[in-house]
């Protein structure tokens, strides 16, 4: 009897080379995950060999994936190494793509694409950028074995924007528990001097879709408050101008570690996610998933996202969020039950649930199976 060949995958390892964003922390997770289902045996995993390509200068650690081979494929950088390298790398393979790109002449392959942001948010992006994804995901939608994604909202966004055909797009469900691996930060109240009043959490973006103004104005409007406003990110333009106005109760923290915003989300009262446009909408499951009641846009990425377990705002109204936020962080009862449905929700979901419908997904073009 000949033995069969082993099903081999390549991954698209160059988000390993960043700072994790939502994007890079899906991918990361899947990985993971593909990685522990081999290690248990699992049998969606059953004769796979699993190859991570990453480009030159990039270093992974020898135990983070242990029983995935990593390997170094050189020839540049960028979207350079990923549409000529990689796919030269990748050759008798299928090549799986987390993170919205993959070669154009390589047929072979298997892509996630979150959204169509650059179509639908174009201020958000450069126009060289904007002009890459409006001929590179139509095109990898046309080429591709499959195309995946993280909703049905962005399933039909990807045939609006893109015209890629309903019929070959998987959805994906996602998942916050990586928030629970985090290890516990010492005190986020005295490292960041936070004081013991009760806060709401924000976290900040330069992507202007993220639409961090709404905060910023929320909190213009409201004057004084007997709780904090704790903002997460990196510095952004719009605090260039308002940084004099912002009153004593306002606290900004800068980037922070995984283990730090766990001790964040924690020890907050609410968390705000006011975005103007998501594919998903991952923070505010992050947040259910460690307890912070959540006030969020109502958008319809963002309903599929977090259900009935958050309390939903108009992303244009400053004032709607500011009441919002004085209505939660005024009512122990409402903050009891956000809390009590956030957990309750989010238990349907996991990223080893992602992982085994990413391999379901993918098995007709698998080589024995």
């Amino acid at each position: 009897m000949t033995a069969r060949t082993p099903a081999s995958i390549s991954i698209n390892g160059r988000f390993l080379g960043r700072r994790p964003t939502g994007v890079d922390r899906f991918a990361y997770e899947v990985v993971r995950n593909i990685d522990q289902m081999m290690a248990s045996d699992d049998p969606a995993t059953a004769g796979l060999k699993v190859e991570i390509l990453v480009p030159s200068g990039v270093t992974v650690a020898p135990d983070m994936f242990s029983n995935m081979t990593v390997r170094t494929v050189p020839g540049g950088a960028g979207q350079r190494w990923e549409q000529i390298s990689l796919p030269l790398a990748a050759r008798g393979t299928l090549l799986l793509n987390l993170c919205n790109v993959g070669p154009l002449f390589f047929r072979n392959q298997v892509t996630v694409l979150h959204d169509a942001a650059p179509v639908r948010v174009p201020d958000a992006y450069t126009p060289a950028f904007r002009t890459w994804y409006r001929l590179m995901a139509p095109w990898i939608g046309r080429i591709a074995r499959r195309v995946l994604t993280v909703s049905e909202f962005s399933r039909r966004e990807l045939g609006d924007a893109y015209r890629i055909p309903a019929g070959k797009i998987g959805v994906l469900p996602m998942s916050g528990d990586h928030m629970l691996r985090a290890e516990d930060a010492v005190d986020v109240r005295a490292r960041y001097q936070l004081g013991e009043r009760p806060y709401v959490l924000a976290v900040s973006s330069a992507s202007s879709h993220k639409n961090f103004r709404l905060v910023v104005e929320a909190i213009e409007l409201l004057k004084a408050t007997d709780y904090d406003f704790v903002i997460v990110g990196s510095s952004l333009p719009i605090f260039n101008a308002v940084q004099q106005a912002l009153p004593d109760f306002v606290k900004r923290v800068g980037y922070v570690s995984d283990a730090e915003l766990r001790g964040l989300f924690r020890n907050a009262a609410c968390f705000v996610f006011p975005s103007l446009y998501e594919g998903y909408g991952l923070p505010p499951v992050e947040a259910m998933t460690l307890g912070c009641p959540v006030i969020a846009s109502n958008l319809p990425s963002i309903r599929e996202a977090c259900g009935d377990a958050a309390l939903y705002i108009t992303p244009t109204s400053a004032q709607e969020l500011g009441n919002a936020m004085t209505q939660v962080m005024n009512d122990d009862a409402l903050r009891g039950t956000l809390r009590a449905d956030g957990y309750t929700h989010v238990e349907h979901y996991s990223w080893r649930a992602t992982a085994a419908r990413i391999l379901k997904e993918i098995s007709p073009w698998l080589a024995h199976r």
